[in-house]
């Protein structure tokens, strides 16, 4: 799972245009996330290209620069939520968690019924350890009928569940993010690892099987199918998983309890 997990900054990378603040605010009106919205101003329209560009570098690792078009963006607009948003999604990565709290504070503050603020925020606290209250920000983006993408904050907030040690919430968050996008892979592992760990062997199979139709397995989602097929006694699909795992991830974590026969 922690492989997983760990792409759902990515699942709010979409465009690492997000942030966060005191409280939801549920009874505004629904209104599109200020990052899709078409900027009127010649400064929105030049914080909103920095905002993008920055999200572009932070999505590929380069947080010095990315912090830097933060910058350039919020020069060019004070109020653009967006840019501190990107400000705190690059303070996040940095480990430097009160400025980043700050910026996505601020964000919040000037878009608070952004989905996709409300998202990324919920992630942030989910990662540094307030997964509980992580789990009404998830909510509040969940209810924007606008959100073009909301199986992110139904992930997130499985993931989050997951954490709280709530499988029966997770479960049904990640059926409704499934529901929101049939070919969501992070989804289908964990709907998958539930299953397994809960001794729904077929199910877990059904959904893992799933998993490798859409995609490249990994050596997190092998070692599962692996599992699997053990636990349901085909021993013909153990041992072709057994070989995937040895002949393409021979350094995982995951193929070293392999060839120690540690399988739990």
């Amino acid at each position: 799972m922690r492989r997983l997990a760990i792409v759902i900054v990515a699942l709010g990378l979409s465009v690492l245009l997000s942030g966060c603040a005191g409280g939801p605010v549920s009874q505004r009106a629904a209104e599109q996330p200020v990052s899709q919205q078409v900027t009127t101003t010649e400064a929105g329209h030049r914080a909103k290209l920095h905002t993008e560009l920055g999200g572009l570098y932070l999505s590929q690792g380069n947080l010095g620069v990315a912090l830097e078009e933060a910058r350039k963006a919020l020069s060019a607009d004070a109020g653009y939520a967006p840019a501190y948003s990107l400000m705190g999604l690059v303070r996040m990565q940095l480990r430097e968690e009160g400025p980043a709290e700050a910026s996505f504070e601020r964000a919040l503050k000037l878009a608070p019924a952004d989905p996709e603020i409300n998202n990324m925020f919920g992630w942030f606290l989910c990662q540094t350890g307030r997964e509980r209250r992580s789990l009404q920000y998830f909510r509040e983006a969940i209810k924007s009928p606008l959100y073009a993408t909301p199986t992110m904050p139904y992930t997130n907030a499985g993931i989050c569940s997951l954490r709280l040690k709530d499988d029966k919430a997770a479960e049904d968050y990640f059926v409704k993010a499934l529901r929101a996008d049939g070919a969501n892979q992070q989804a289908l592992y964990f709907l998958a690892d539930i299953a397994y760990r809960q001794g729904r062997l077929a199910a877990a199979r059904l959904h893992i099987a799933e998993r490798h139709r859409l995609a490249e397995p990994s050596a997190e989602t092998l070692w599962l199918a692996l599992r699997i097929e053990r636990k349901l006694g085909d021993r013909e699909a153990e041992s072709r998983f057994s070989s995937q795992m040895r002949r393409k991830f021979p350094a995982a974590p995951e193929t070293l309890h392999l060839m120690q026969g540690i399988y739990e």
